[in-house]
C-alpha cells in the first residue's frame, strides 16, 4: 500500500513513511494511493467482528504484511487496547426512541483519541525499535489530543513529546491531564492563545524541512494518517451494530452523526464510505461552523475569529482534514486540491467548485449547534434516559432530536460520543445537572503540575525551535 500527498508534489511513501511524516513535504496530507473496495461477502464476514478485530483487519489492509507481519500487528493492537476500561473497548448505548450512542471514550484519558493514539504509539515503537531511532513528537491540542498523545508515549525511551495547549481554552480537567504528567520525556507549554493560534508555530517549524529531518520531528495530530486509519473502525463498528439486517438487497443504510472539529473522524468516515460501507454521514459542529457552511453552501472561508463554546475541543477555525475529503471526493485530483488549498492559504476564503460541492453534499449532511441547544440536549437526554452526555456528544445527539421532532422518517442512526461527561463538569452544571464524580479525575487536583508559559508577545516559533534543540542537546547529537 502506497501513500501520496493530496497536493501531488511529493514522492509516494509506504505506511512507515506516512506514519513518521505528518504533513507531506509539499504541505499536503498523505492518503492511500488506492482505496480498497470491500464486497458484500467481506462486509458480512466483518459484521461479527469485535472492535479490536476490525482495527486489525483495516490496519492489515492499509499497512501490508511486508512492513508489519500479521502476528506482530495483532500483538501491537492487543497491547494498544490493553488499558481500556470496557471489555469491548468501545460500547454502544441503546437509548429511547432509536437513539444510539457509540461510546468511544473508555481509554485512559476518557476521550476517543485514546483509540487511535494508543495504536499509533505502538506502530511508532515497532519501527523505532527496529531502526534504533529517536523522535520528538510535537502536538498542538484544543483539549483531548494532548493528554491522549502524552499517555500513549509517556516513559518511552525513544520518544520525547512536546505539547502546546491553549491556556484558558480547555477545561480544567483536560489541562490537568496534561500538566500533571511529570515523566522526563513529556514537555508541556501553555500558550496564551486559542488552538488555531498555537498551530501557527507548529506549522512554521514543520515547514522547515531540513530542521524536521535533523531533529526527527513528527506530529500526532490528526494530520497523521495512522490516526485516520484507526478511526475508520468506528464507522464499521457503528454500522454492524446498528444495521437491522445485512441479508437485504441492497444493504441497508445507517446514518452516523460525527461531532467534529478538525474533521479527522469525518475524513475516516468518508474513506469507509468509499470502501463500500453503506453509511451516510452527518457532520455536527458547534458555533464554529466552517464545515457546516462548506457542506451547505460550498463556502470554505474563515470566520473573523474562533468562538469559545461548551464543546471546546471543536473550537477550530481551520479543519485541515477537509483537504483529505476534497481530494477523495474529487477522484484524487491533486492539482485541483493544491490549487484550492493554496488559494485558501492566501485569501482565507474559498468557494468550492460546483461539482465538488455537489459530491460533498451528497456524501455528508451537516448541522451547527449553539451552546443553548447543547445544554437543552444534555438536559433532555438525562430526562428521557438518565444518561449524561458530554457537550461534544450533545452536538451530535441534538441532530437526532431535531430529526425526531420534525417527524422525519429515517433509518437507523448512530451518534459518536467522543468523550465522557465527567471530563466536562462545568457544562454538566450549566445544563442544571449533577456532574459524575470520579476518584481518578478528582485526584488530578492534588498533583504537582509542570507547564512552561508561551506568552502573548513572545516569539512562539523561536521558543518551540529552542525547546526541540534543547532536547537534542540533552541527549547528545540528533540520532
Amino acid at each position: 500500500m502506497w501513500y501520496v500527498s493530496t497536493r501531488g508534489m511529493s514522492p509516494r511513501v509506504d505506511f512507515e513513511g506516512a506514519l513518521f511524516s505528518g504533513y507531506a513535504p509539499d504541505g499536503g496530507l498523505f492518503m492511500p494511493e488506492e482505496v480498497p473496495q470491500l464486497d458484500r461477502e467481506t462486509l458480512l464476514e466483518w459484521s461479527t467482528f469485535s472492535y479490536p478485530r476490525l482495527v486489525k483487519e483495516l490496519s492489515a489492509l492499509f499497512i501490508g504484511p511486508m512492513l508489519i507481519p500479521r502476528d506482530d500487528l495483532n500483538g501491537l493492537i492487543d497491547r494498544a487496547f490493553s488499558r481500556f476500561r470496557h471489555r469491548e473497548v468501545v460500547h454502544l448505548a441503546r437509548l429511547k426512541d432509536g437513539l444510539n450512542v457509540l461510546e468511544l471514550w473508555h481509554g485512559v484519558t476518557y476521550a476517543f483519541k485514546d483509540l487511535s493514539l494508543s495504536c499509533t504509539a505502538q506502530f511508532l515503537q515497532y519501527f523505532l525499535e527496529k531502526r534504533k531511532k529517536h523522535i520528538t513528537v510535537v502536538v498542538g491540542t484544543s483539549g483531548d489530543t494532548g493528554s491522549a498523545a502524552i499517555e500513549s508515549v509517556q516513559g518511552a525511551k525513544n520518544v520525547d513529546i512536546i505539547v502546546l495547549l491553549p491556556k484558558g481554552h480547555c477545561t480544567k480537567i483536560q489541562e490537568l491531564q496534561m500538566t500533571t504528567v511529570l515523566t522526563e520525556n513529556v514537555h508541556v507549554f501553555g500558550v496564551e492563545g486559542n488552538s488555531d493560534e498555537l498551530d501557527e508555530p507548529i506549522k512554521a517549524v514543520f515547514a522547515d524541512v531540513p530542521f524536521v529531518k535533523k531533529y526527527n520531528l513528527m506530529s500526532l495530530n490528526s494530520i497523521n494518517w495512522s490516526r485516520i486509519l484507526v478511526q475508520m473502525a468506528h464507522f464499521f463498528f457503528a454500522y454492524f451494530r446498528c444495521a437491522p439486517s445485512l441479508h437485504t438487497q441492497p444493504l441497508p443504510l445507517v446514518e452516523v452523526v460525527v461531532p467534529t472539529g478538525a474533521a479527522g473522524n469525518l475524513a475516516a468516515g468518508c474513506i469507509a464510505q468509499k470502501m463500500g460501507l453503506p453509511v451516510h454521514l452527518v457532520a455536527a459542529v458547534n458555533g464554529n461552523d466552517i464545515i457546516h457552511r462548506t457542506v451547505q453552501e460550498g463556502d470554505f472561508s474563515l470566520s473573523k475569529d474562533v468562538k469559545p463554546t461548551l464543546a471546546s475541543a471543536m473550537d477550530i477555525q481551520v479543519p485541515y482534514n477537509m483537504e483529505r475529503i476534497f481530494w477523495l471526493l474529487s477522484n484524487s485530483d491533486s492539482q485541483m486540491t493544491r490549487t484550492l488549498m493554496e488559494q485558501f492559504k492566501r485569501t482565507h476564503s474559498l468557494s468550492l467548485p460546483k461539482e465538488l460541492h455537489g459530491k460533498l453534499s451528497a456524501a455528508v449532511r451537516s448541522v451547527s449547534v449553539l451552546d443553548e441547544t447543547i445544554l437543552q440536549t444534555m438536559g433532555r437526554c438525562w430526562e428521557e434516559n438518565r444518561y449524561l452526555l458530554c457537550p461534544h456528544t450533545a452536538v451530535a445527539v441534538s441532530f437526532h432530536y431535531q430529526q425526531m421532532d420534525r417527524s422525519q422518517p429515517s433509518g437507523p442512526r448512530c451518534c459518536l460520543a467522543p468523550a465522557w461527561a465527567a471530563k466536562f463538569p462545568e457544562a454538566v452544571l450549566a445544563a442544571g445537572l449533577t456532574p459524575e464524580t470520579h476518584a481518578e479525575i478528582q485526584a488530578l487536583e492534588n498533583r504537582e503540575t509542570r507547564c512552561t508559559p508561551m506568552r502573548r508577545g513572545d516569539d512562539w516559533t523561536r521558543i518551540l525551535r529552542g525547546a526541540i534543540q534543547g532536547l537534542s542537546g540533552r541527549r547528545g547529537s540528533p540520532s
